[in-house]
């Protein structure tokens, strides 16, 4: 996650400031995740700038993002978008004059839908690429609107679910119109069940949000479900309960936790190309400002193991930031 870049950014080319994507960043990352050869790639939210009011430089900026992650699905690797705040929200004026509040637009999920739908989900495709069959996809299955979770927009191709042998991937949208920082716990807790039963057993959800925020040093605040701890704790009594894994983003750096010491994990993979959170000497671990994504390996014995690698802001050498079993 977290793909666009700052018209500040050092290393973004004049031209490229109307796009918002550092294009030498992105191509070296396509190369890096082609060269893994994995079957699928879940980006986890904030291609672009977005935030915008202005909807036609919010399809211009989906339109780039396609344009520099094309190369993975002409390689074989299947693409799954995720939704993040910066597609889903508007930045409006402040009633009191103050920083513009950030909100979310039913507008942004419709758009959303126009230039992420083809890849939510196009089974056939899946099988072709990945050599695996999708069993239980349906658009249909998503949040009702009026619903126990209290969702007020169609989240067809945001908040999805299917079943890949005994796996089981499920994708939130954690920004959805007027409920910001949630994330459908109700309608996952039915999710999980069914697919239970269908004999799943690991479970992986994607969203955009960290449940927990990765506190880098004692200024860092809350800013994501965490922002609404009880919900957020109803969440992670979820993914705890199905032994998940939560891979999400919104950080711009790269974290894994066992919050609460439990045994799932959550997994910060958000340093795709934006702005890092840890500014220089802000935090002791120099791997918070490396850029990154993590390559994940579910055995048939249902051993799930995952390698994170990157680079640092200068553009040095690929290298192993941490391995790690994420479920034995």
């Amino acid at each position: 996650g977290e793909a666009w870049s700052d018209v500040n950014a050092e290393n973004l080319a004049p031209q490229e400031n109307i796009w918002m994507q550092d294009s030498r960043l992105r191509s070296r990352m396509v190369r890096e995740v082609q060269s893994r050869k994995p079957q699928a790639l879940f980006f986890t939210g904030d291609m672009i700038m977005g935030y915008s009011t202005n909807f036609a430089a919010t399809e211009r900026q989906n339109a780039y993002w396609r344009g520099l992650m094309s190369a993975l699905p002409q390689a074989g690797i299947y693409l799954v978008p995720v939704a993040g705040n910066h597609e889903m929200q508007v930045k409006l004026p402040s009633p009191d004059g103050g920083k513009p509040l950030k909100t979310s637009d039913g507008k942004c999920e419709n758009i959303w839908r126009e230039n992420m739908g083809d890849l939510i989900l196009d089974t056939n495709l899946w099988n072709e690429l990945t050599g695996t069959t999708i069993e239980n996809w349906d658009i249909n299955h998503t949040p009702p609107i009026g619903g126990a979770d209290g969702i007020q927009s169609d989240q067809r191709q945001l908040t999805f679910s299917f079943d890949v042998g005994k796996m089981h991937f499920a994708a939130i949208n954690t920004s959805a119109y007027r409920d910001d920082a949630h994330a459908p716990v109700h309608w996952l807790a039915d999710d999980f069940s069914k697919a239970k039963a269908r004999g799943a057993r690991n479970f992986f959800v994607f969203g955009h949000e960290m449940a927990f925020t990765y506190r880098f040093n004692d200024k860092v605040k809350a800013d994501g479900l965490d922002k609404h701890p009880q919900s957020d704790a109803a969440f992670w009594k979820l993914i705890e309960d199905y032994d998940a894994t939560y891979f999400c983003a919104h950080e711009h750096l790269y974290h894994a936790m066992q919050p609460g010491g439990s045994g799932s994990w959550q997994i910060i993979c958000g340093a795709a190309g934006a702005p890092f959170d840890a500014g220089p000497g802000e935090s002791k671990n120099p791997d918070d400002r490396d850029f990154g994504w993590v390559l994940v390996q579910v055995r048939q014995s249902g051993r799930v193991t995952m390698d994170a690698y990157g680079f640092d802001e200068h553009f040095g050498p690929t290298k192993l930031i941490q391995s790690l079993v994420l479920r034995p």
